[in-house]
């Protein structure tokens, strides 16, 4: 995305017609170039290629193997932007330059443009993916050589590069079949000769390395996984005998899937030894001779300094036993999960930065232990003392224990995760005092953060603004927001949070323990980025953090205010945490602190209270044997931070894009009266888990996308909701979209929430 949000800049810039594709694709060659130069010069000596993607790399292999929904047009050739656009973002009918001639239409015969392809959670991380579809019948075909292309930029740019693919099984694996009877591993054979064409072409053009990452390796697998991945990599083996393929395993261990793993006809492994550091002697032991190991050892997912001498004392018997021409130093995983530069930060406290590293200080960590290796310690001798120094000092900092924080955390009792009553008398008495009719709308939380909203922001951090002035502002935003909702006829309302710069970051701001940075942005999909707080110490909240803003919008209606607040899992699974302390501590120590904020707008006469867990299902362990551990006190953090109010007061919370099938014990346990989920891309498929597991509190399911500019009509949400009715009942079924509206433009807001009032009101009528 470049130091400086650059591609951010340059997509928004192209999207709202104010540049070209020239103009774009002109924006992302330079960052490629810049890229690739600053590795070099930070001593990488393998330099990978098509890690670069204007949205998502999971997108660009659909496109390169040409898995194309129909309903995006294409038909054939290379892909156009647009139509790569429309499947990210889905397009509205009538924009100029899209897809939207191939889309649905209305009865009046009005375009309405295609839906984005579904997006979900990459692993456990918070990165989106666009998730691939298949279909019955699937045929492949190479529709772009965008992996070719790039090592060849690369190569006359005078760098030669390690291509990257993301491996035909794993890619598989991430997809979902139209057709519920399809298995998309069953695809496998029609999916090689597109992947051996790719490699072919690479192995023509020179390249001696190919990486192919298969995560899917860490997951539990079953055996026609595992036939799956011995069929196409025994094909590349034999299609290109010459082509070396380094395979990259990361965010955990192989565990059961070692033999299988090592099985495999490649040159090269990948390990994650910062998530699982346990494997690396059974690797050593049964590694077939030649097999090339490559050792994640630096925190890919986080931004610590690694404490050197240390790693080094784990690799020099490594490299002694298997041999230096055998053994590569790598992060763990890629560093699209980690800031680009800690030398932008001029503001940080001197101690946190002492003990941070972002990419380029990642790199230049790898250059030291390279060094060390090679030549001995001698040469590195005061990089490794500085080193050292870090992390003593880390360790010793008062700045990172609170004493107070742990005598609380001592006083958790079973009764303070409990709510008093059981969810069926509370509902009685809460549907008894909201007098609310039959599918009430509301909304997620927040409003559009528009330019004149950031501006003041801005405005306000540079002290051009003063706070009387600023609050002023926001004041106006905030009541000209809830006159609107009262307008369209919304039932249940929200301030906007036009006073928020972010969901984890406000809290983040006002609670102890945490640091926040100004550049260090990382990307959550597209052009989304964030600014991860960074956790590094005992976490406590010094005083009330929303009360005020809610207390000022609910004056301005009688309709009710939901306060809105960010969930413990959430805020934990969101920040940079700290690897000192277990992380369930940390998040224990962060749910006593918005159990306070909690019970503080209870007291000031908030009877809806929003408690955002976006991020419970992605921090789910990747096996199932480790689920129970983490479920059992990711809920009981929520639970915590939830229980302490009296039955009237309904809890509400929301949850992004999941597969709730495999949690939802897990999610009927945290026991809110109101959850508000992602399903419109999913078409309601979503709540069948609901359905089956009888889950008996409130469910939202949101009928609008809003990570798409689209905006549909009120037939097709009542459409929608007319699903969920034969899933749940009607008095569970809640009207809202999707998630928080914050980054979408009133233009697009407007619209979508008419219609959204509309198609509850249609519902309405139906059951008269």
């Amino acid at each position: 995305m470049g130091p400086r949000r650059e591609l951010k800049f340059a997509l928004e810039s192209y999207w709202s017609g104010k540049s070209d594709a020239a103009a774009l694709l002109e924006a992302a060659a330079g960052l490629r170039v810049a890229h690739w130069a600053r590795q070099k010069a930070l001593g990488v000596t393998n330099i990978p290629s098509n890690d670069f993607s204007l949205y998502d790399h999971v997108l660009d292999t659909s496109v390169m193997v040409g898995a194309i929904p129909e309903a995006y047009g294409w038909t054939g050739g290379p892909v156009p932007l647009d139509i790569y656009f429309a499947m990210a973002r889905g397009s509205q009918g009538g924009d100029q330059g899209t897809a939207c001639s191939h889309g649905g239409h209305g009865d009046n015969g009005e375009a309405r443009g295609v839906p984005a392809l579904e997006m979900t959670k990459w692993f456990d991380t918070n990165y989106h993916y666009m998730v691939p579809e298949f279909t019955k019948g699937q045929k492949f075909t190479l529709a772009s050589t965008k992996p070719v292309d790039e090592y060849l930029e690369a190569k006359a740019l005078g760098y030669e590069t390690r291509p990257v693919l993301l491996g035909p099984v794993s890619y598989l694996k991430l997809g979902k079949s139209t057709d519920p009877a399809l298995d998309p591993l069953s695809l496998i054979a029609d999916l090689l000769p597109v992947y051996v064409e790719v490699l072919r072409r690479l192995s023509e053009n020179g390249a001696d390395w190919v990486q192919i990452d298969e995560p899917c390796l860490v997951l539990d697998l079953d055996a026609t996984a595992h036939e799956a991945l011995r069929q196409a990599y025994r094909v590349f083996a034999e299609a290109l005998p010459g082509l070396k393929i380094m395979l990259t395993t990361y965010f955990g261990g192989l565990g059961d899937n070692l033999d299988a793993a090592l099985g495999l006809p490649v040159a090269g492994l990948h390990l994650d030894l910062v998530r699982a550091p346990e494997q690396l002697d059974g690797v050593l032991a049964k590694a077939p001779q030649g097999l090339v190991l490559s050792l994640g050892v630096l925190d890919g997912r986080n931004v610590w300094r690694a404490n050197l001498p240390s790693l080094l004392d784990r690799l020099e018997p490594v490299v002694a036993r298997h041999g230096p021409e055998r053994v590569e130093i790598a992060p763990s995983c890629s560093l699209l999960h980690v800031p680009i530069d800690l030398d932008l930060e001029t503001g940080l406290d001197p101690d946190l930065k002492e003990w941070l590293a972002f990419s380029v200080q990642k790199m230049g960590e790898l250059t030291v232990l390279g060094k060390a290796l090679v030549e001995g310690r001698e040469a590195v001798m005061q990089e490794l003392a500085d080193s050292a120094v870090a992390a003593s000092r880390r360790e010793a900092s008062e700045k990172v224990h609170d004493r107070a924080v742990a005598a609380r955390i001592a006083s958790i009792t079973p009764e303070l995760t409990k709510r008093a009553t059981r969810f069926a008398e509370r509902a009685r008495q809460q549907r008894a005092a909201s007098n609310l009719p039959p599918f009430p709308t509301t909304t997620i939380g927040s409003f559009p953060q528009t330019e004149t909203v950031r501006k003041a922001r801005a405005a306000h951090a540079k002290g051009a603004i003063n706070d009387a002035d600023y609050e002023t502002f926001l004041r106006k935003e905030t009541e000209t927001a809830v006159r609107w909702q009262e307008e369209i006829g919304l039932d249940v309302l929200v301030h906007g949070e036009f006073e928020r710069n972010d969901m984890v970051q406000y809290f983040g701001e006002q609670l102890s323990g945490f640091a926040f940075t100004k550049h260090a942005w990382v990307q959550s999909y597209g052009s989304r980025y964030v600014r991860p707080p960074i956790l590094f110490g005992d976490v406590s909240r010094p005083r009330p953090m929303t009360v005020e803003w809610w207390r000022y919008a609910q004056s301005l209606t009688e309709k009710p205010m939901k306060g809105m607040l960010t969930g413990p899992v959430t805020i934990l699974n969101w920040s940079f945490v700290r690897d000192d302390v277990p992380r369930n501590l940390a998040c224990r120590q962060i749910a006593l602190a918005i159990r306070d904020e909690v019970q503080d707008l209870e007291a000031a006469g908030a009877w809806m209270i929003q408690i955002d867990e976006a991020a419970l299902r992605e921090g789910l362990p990747l096996r199932k044997a480790d689920w129970k551990l983490y479920l059992d006190w990711a809920v009981e953090s929520f639970r915590i931070a939830s229980s302490g109010v009296s039955d009237r007061t309904q809890i509400h919370t929301h949850m992004c894009y999941s597969e709730f099938n495999d949690i939802i014990d897990a999610i009927a346990a945290m026991d809110a009266d109101v959850i508000s989920i992602e399903t419109s891309r999913s078409k309601m498929e979503l709540l069948d888990a609901f359905r089956t597991f009888r889950y008996p509190n409130e469910i939202g399911p949101g009928v609008f996308d809003i990570h798409s500019p689209r905006v549909p009509d009120a037939v097709e949400m009542a459409n929608l909701l007319t699903l969920a009715r034969e899933r749940i009942a009607d008095e569970q079924l809640w009207v809202n979209p999707d998630c928080g509206l914050k980054t979408r433009k009133w233009e697009e807001v407007r619209p979508a929430l008419v219609n959204m009032v509309a198609a509850a009101r249609q519902l309405r009528l139906a059951m008269n």
